[in-house]
């Protein structure tokens, strides 16, 4: 008999004396019993991750065992419900393990029967639990960022990632969506099968697509827009897929990256509806870096950081300025454009919305009279753009009095408000 005081059996009837009797029971067992005689306050008891084994009764006032096990289904699919039923009602209960419940005891109850299945399925309830915690923590060292967008991401890998079935992933360029086509098939079940993929583009005729797929066999395809194949090899896909679920047998599993929204491409006819159905089962969408912007400064600093340490080159200090001109930049690169940004100030340059300057933070080391004009403007320039047009502070950082800086910024016909403009664009 297995014993874990840590593990949680959540017991729901609406007669006050068989969840005492049931609670009794588990605790004399070794369980942590909890108890409901109200339905609707039992599911606020539960969560995604909770860790253990729901037991209800199938017919109570106010909230079915049925219905239960549909709301304990929406919130997830994993969590493991023993319905208790009369003898009457066995082609409901039935009914109820078609529906995902994972078995059912019929009354009055026998003490074995129910310890049994709690020692066969709270270890694997536990195992689930781990698993998913010990992916979410592996994504987030590859898929950075702590906004609820990101959160609910790395949760939603954690939570179908030991499943063979095929994902679609959506989203704009730049957003992470083949990090998470890998993260999906290195924490599954067939991770050590192949990783292959292609783009839709490439593919001109069945053929190609049966190449590919062969390939992938025993693995997974990353199959990037499949809206760009032929209708034919988009049909055979569709057989494909059609058959692998009817024998329950995965030769292939597909993970679809698809730009922009899915529904937009079957709308033009470039999508077949069928493949869409098949591929959209279960679904992931990427959210924009602008979205997620409270995530922009950490991984600014977090690329910065990589890449001077890549270069084995001292960090460089980071304005404010720069910090909120990073934040007020509409990032249509997402992630990737971020990440090319620091790479390129590890190594001296400024890249800001579309302008590439040196950065002169390393490099000033006297001030302004001691440059030559050739390097002036240049060096006025960046800074004016770092600080938005900001003439104190460009003043300061110059180390040049605010009338001197008037006269040299006259000289080159540069004009403070140009910048404030391009900074806020």
């Amino acid at each position: 008999m297995m014993i874990n005081n840590e593990i949680e059996v959540l017991i729901i009837d609406d007669d006050q004396d068989v969840v005492e009797a049931y609670q009794h029971l588990l605790e004399v067992s070794g369980y942590k019993a909890h108890t409901a005689t109200d339905p609707t306050v039992a599911i606020n008891m539960l969560h995604k991750n909770w860790p253990g084994v729901v037991v209800t009764d199938m017919y109570m006032p106010g909230l079915s065992g049925m219905e239960l096990l549909e709301k304990v289904r929406d919130l997830d699919p994993e969590l493991p419900v023993i319905m208790i039923t009369g003898h009457g009602d066995i082609p409901m209960a039935v009914d109820a393990v078609k529906k995902g419940a994972i078995d059912f005891l019929q009354k009055p109850l026998q003490p074995a029967e129910l310890l049994a299945l709690l020692e066969k399925n709270l270890p694997k309830r536990k195992q689930t639990i781990e698993q998913r915690t010990n992916l979410n923590h592996s994504a987030a060292e590859v898929l950075l960022g702590d906004s609820p967008l990101l959160i609910k991401i790395r949760e939603q890998i954690a939570e179908v990632a030991q499943t063979t079935k095929d994902i679609l992933i959506e989203g704009e360029p730049g957003s992470g969506r083949h990090t998470v086509a890998k993260l999906l098939h290195q924490n599954s079940e067939i991770s050590e099968g192949p990783y292959a993929c292609a783009m839709g583009q490439e593919i001109g005729c069945t053929a190609d697509l049966q190449r590919k797929m062969i390939s992938a066999r025993s693995g997974s395809l990353c199959l990037k827009n499949p809206q760009y194949m032929p209708i034919e090899a988009q049909q055979w896909l569709c057989r494909f897929l059609l058959e692998q679920e009817r024998q329950g047998k995965k030769e292939v599993r597909i993970l679809a990256v698809i730009d922009g929204t899915p529904e937009t491409q079957v709308e033009q006819d470039k999508l077949l509806p069928e493949l869409f159905y098949f591929l959209s089962q279960i679904r992931f969408s990427l959210p924009t870096l602008k979205q997620r912007s409270c995530d922009i400064t950490p991984l600014f600093r977090h690329f910065l950081r990589q890449s001077c340490q890549k270069l084995n080159k001292v960090l460089p200090g980071v304005d404010k300025a720069y910090i909120n001109t990073l934040n007020r930049h509409e990032w249509p690169g997402n992630v990737l454009e971020l990440k090319n940004v620091a790479e390129l100030y590890a190594i001296g340059i400024v890249k800001l919305a579309g302008q590439e300057r040196t950065k002169p933070l390393e490099q000033m080391s006297s001030p302004l009279d001691d440059l030559v004009d050739s390097y002036e403007k240049q060096v006025i320039e960046d800074a004016l753009y770092l600080f938005a047009g900001r003439i104190n502070e460009v003043s300061s950082y110059l180390q040049i009095p605010r009338k001197k800086l008037y006269l040299r910024m006259k000289k080159h016909n540069l004009d403070k408000a140009e910048y404030k403009v391009r900074a806020s664009s």
